[in-house]
């Protein structure tokens, strides 16, 4: 592709057609997201195993801190990687999340020890960070590499690589208990296995190069630009007369956040995906558990354990794996918004059809409760799981582009932590499964007025108009007073 038409470099990016570097950047950033997923939601198995196979019973504080201490410590790590991203740069940090990653899971698989439930909530703390990380740095990275006709797709499908790592977890499960290997074996294997697709990764992730739209819109460099934009796609961009000075946003990251369509969309994205993850990871991670209500009481001990974890592959592989996907594939047609409203919409009413008629939970009700359950999974992928992680890297400028989308992740994994933490408490409580139900449908009528009121729509619209950066660019280059122009 070449400039003899006079487009710039950041029009040859919108414009450049699906080529094999969107796919690479694609399988880079998404075999994170992978790793992401089942090292989160492995844990619910996990927790069960180790009293399965000798530790003593957990308190239930204890089982809301091995459930949710990593997603707490992704708050940290999508706040600490986004601000990184930023300031140093995309190059400089990417793949370095994925150290720490891999670092917490196999410190949880073989430093912990028996009955060990503080060592291995310490290790679940630094699994969090680096799994924070990753979501505030691939899809910023995808994002600006990415296309304005498939740009939605394209971050889409790092995110649905979510849907194979939480479908794996109960089907490695499953394949190590039939296996007929020690319980006080398997559960590390299971701990361990999140490491090994984070660490394939990490060597491409660090050759990555420093992606064209942050050298020119940060650092004001249009030459490396271009350089690496044809050394990384193979596309021939030829120099133009652009005022690349003109180019760079030259606010301050500071002045930007203070600003109040920042502050509103950060509120829209954030708030909207905190509300979404209180309802998937609570379900998720407590899976097995809020799936007991289905099995008969004279299944106990591994066969039960064995039962919650097949409803939970069924739910994955049949409900929420083709939900992700069909938003992935369609969003750019269909658009961001009205997914994710659909998506709250449908997740509220399943939702509160089970907590209404409680006689659905039931080991009477199996094939009622799990529709009902599996289609609130759909919706939810074929929803907001999806599309809170498409929006951050769309609707906030270049220059704070990775504090957004880790804000907005934080806000996320916020919401997964209060879930998951509470959940397990009103489970033992007499609130119980029924109450918890209409609590998560409160929960996602509200996350449909959030996206209604703050959000925009993205599809199909330039990076640069739909972040606010032609905007940014525009008024610091209008004329003062003076005559002079605001750099």
């Amino acid at each position: 592709m070449s400039n003899e038409n006079g487009t710039n470099l950041i029009d040859s990016i919108n414009g450049a057609k699906l080529g094999r570097f969107h796919y690479k950047t694609w399988l880079i950033s998404g075999l994170g997201f992978f790793t992401d997923a089942y090292d989160l939601f492995i844990i619910g198995v996990v927790t069960s195993l180790l009293v399965l196979s000798g530790w003593n019973k957990f308190s239930t504080l204890e089982t809301s801190l091995l459930d949710s201490t990593a997603l707490l410590s992704a708050v940290i790590g999508a706040l600490v990687f986004g601000r990184l991203l930023d300031k140093l740069g995309r190059k400089a940090i990417y793949g370095f999340e994925l150290l720490v990653l891999v670092t917490g899971a196999l410190g949880s698989a073989f430093l912990t020890p028996t009955n060990g439930v503080g060592i291995l909530i310490a290790w679940r703390f630094v699994l969090g960070i680096g799994i924070g990380g990753d979501y505030a740095t691939s899809s910023t990275i995808m994002a600006e590499y990415s296309n304005t006709k498939s740009r939605g797709k394209l971050i889409g499908m790092v995110f649905s690589m979510q849907s194979l790592g939480l479908l794996a977890g109960p089907l490695v499960s499953l394949g190590l208990i039939y296996s007929g290997m020690s319980l006080g074996i398997i559960w590390k294997l299971l701990l361990a296995f999140g490491a090994i697709p984070a660490f394939i990764v990490i060597y491409y992730r660090r050759r990555m190069p420093e992606t064209p739209r942050y050298l020119v819109r940060v650092r004001g460099d249009a030459e490396a630009a271009r350089k690496n934009w044809e050394k990384y796609t193979g596309m021939i961009s030829k120099p133009t007369n652009v005022d690349t000075h003109s180019a760079t946003v030259k606010e301050s990251w500071t002045d930007i956040l203070k600003q109040r369509k920042f502050i509103l969309t950060l509120i829209g994205t954030a708030g909207s995906w905190f509300l979404m993850d209180w309802a998937l990871y609570g379900n998720s991670i407590m899976s097995n558990t809020m799936l007991s209500v289905l099995v008969p009481a004279s299944v106990t001990g591994i066969h039960h354990l064995i039962t919650t974890t097949e409803y939970s592959a069924m739910i994955f592989g049949f409900a929420a794996l083709p939900g992700y996907w069909l938003a992935t594939f369609t969003m750019d047609r269909i658009g961001r918004k009205p997914i994710q409203m659909v998506g709250f919409a449908a997740m509220a009413i399943s939702f509160a059809t089970l907590g209404i008629f409680h006689q659905l939970l039931s080991a009477s009700y199996v094939v009622d409760f799990l529709a009902i359950y599996g289609i609130s999974y759909f919706f939810i992928e074929f929803g907001p799981n999806v599309t809170t992680f498409v929006y951050p890297p769309e609707v906030f400028p270049t220059k704070v582009r990775g504090f957004g989308s880790g804000a907005s992740a934080a806000g996320g994994k916020t919401g997964a932590f209060v879930g998951t933490f509470l959940n397990v408490i009103i489970l033992s409580s007499s609130i119980g499964e029924s109450g918890l139900f209409l609590i998560l449908a409160f929960l996602s009528a509200l996350g449909l007025v959030f996206t209604l009121l703050l959000l925009p729509e993205p599809k199909r619209l330039d990076l640069d108009v739909i972040s606010g950066e032609d905007e940014l660019i525009s008024r610091e280059s209008r004329p003062t007073k003076t005559g002079i122009k605001q750099d």
